[in-house]
């Protein structure tokens, strides 16, 4: 076997970089186009068995609108869910702001007798422009909703069809290897979101207790805000924590009522996250803890809310095609577990 010249190994490594580079330029200008197909990708994968299933007990096209109205629920209950909560916050934000103000000079007095020296005042008018961006994010990402349902539409009846051009197009061990991996990526998605959405809807149900439980209001939002947020791993987590605790300090003033809010979302979280999420996950989704970070935050800068939404199986999508070739084999092992 000829070895290659040095020079052309790193012109070969020049133009792997400058690839790349080019790739990502391409998927945060294309995000309008490109993250609605990725994410309606991700969800056929997700439908396609209940389609399949359903095909068994029914003619074909019953199957697909039964299949249809399934998706139109899921996505109808997810918008409605991020209006709710969010704007229950902003609103809550807005009409509680006296006792927040009250909150937080009590906290800038109590700092000041220890040398911090905060501001005793809140420039509210920042504030709600830096809630109301923040909101507006979130709402854009929503508005894409109806194009990525329109997607799966007409992306679930091709399912088949590209099935069949794949089996058309390669032979011999190269069609089964091409059939393989879709299976895997495709059974690797289900199992994601499968496993996601059970310790989410825990995640809600649990937060939406322990709010009633402790007195602080808005209980069926804080639920709600957990349970969406539970879907952007590790990160969500985190911020699922800090609203109904700023809350806590505005409903009940002084600390003992927001540590215990605190500390019982933490404990939630923790048990949630490092306890029951492993156990249903399993080695489903082989990716290492640090390739998970880096992955949110690589999909997060590219397509915002959308990437971190699905940044874990667009990764594992990844490792799994390049470990069916010798020169990106690396990668796939550098994000696994």
């Amino acid at each position: 076997m000829t070895e290659v010249p040095i020079q052309d190994r790193y012109r070969n490594r020049l133009l792997g970089i400058i690839t790349a580079l080019l790739l990502i330029g391409a998927l945060r200008i294309g995000y309008t186009v490109v993250m609605p197909i990725a994410f309606a990708a991700i969800i056929v994968a997700a439908l396609w068995p209940l389609k399949r299933g359903l095909s068994r007990y029914m003619p074909s096209w019953l199957a697909y609108m039964l299949t249809l109205l399934a998706l139109v629920a899921i996505l109808g209950a997810f918008a409605a869910a991020v209006y709710l909560s969010v704007g229950q916050v902003i609103g809550a934000l807005a009409s509680q702001w006296d006792r927040l103000q009250a909150g937080y000079d009590h906290l800038a007095r109590w700092a000041s007798t220890r040398g911090v020296p905060l501001s005793g005042t809140i420039d509210r008018q920042r504030v709600m422009v830096l809630v109301q961006m923040l909101a507006s994010s979130v709402y854009g990402f929503v508005t894409y909703v109806g194009f990525i349902g329109i997607v799966v539409m007409l992306g679930l009846p091709e399912v088949p069809r590209l099935r069949r051009k794949l089996y058309e197009l390669f032979e011999g061990g190269a069609r089964r290897d091409m059939l393989s991996v879709g299976e895997e990526i495709s059974g690797q998605v289900r199992r994601y979101l499968g496993t996601t959405l059970a310790t989410s809807i825990l995640t809600g149900v649990a937060s939406s207790l322990w709010s009633w439980m402790t007195g602080l209001e808005l209980a069926l939002v804080w639920g709600i805000l957990n349970f969406l947020l539970n879907f952007i791993p590790v990160i969500g987590n985190i911020v699922g924590i800090i609203p109904p605790v700023i809350f806590a300090f505005v409903q009940f003033g002084g600390w003992h009522m927001p540590a215990l809010v605190f500390v019982g979302f933490v404990i939630l979280q923790m048990t949630i996250s490092n306890v029951v999420y492993p156990l249903m996950q399993g080695k489903q989704l082989s990716l290492s803890p640090l390739a998970i970070i880096i992955a949110m935050t690589f999909w997060s800068w590219v397509w915002g809310i959308a990437g971190a939404l699905i940044a874990v199986p667009l990764t594992a999508a990844i490792a799994i095609i390049c470990s069916q070739f010798d020169r990106s084999r690396w990668i796939s092992k550098l994000l696994s577990a």
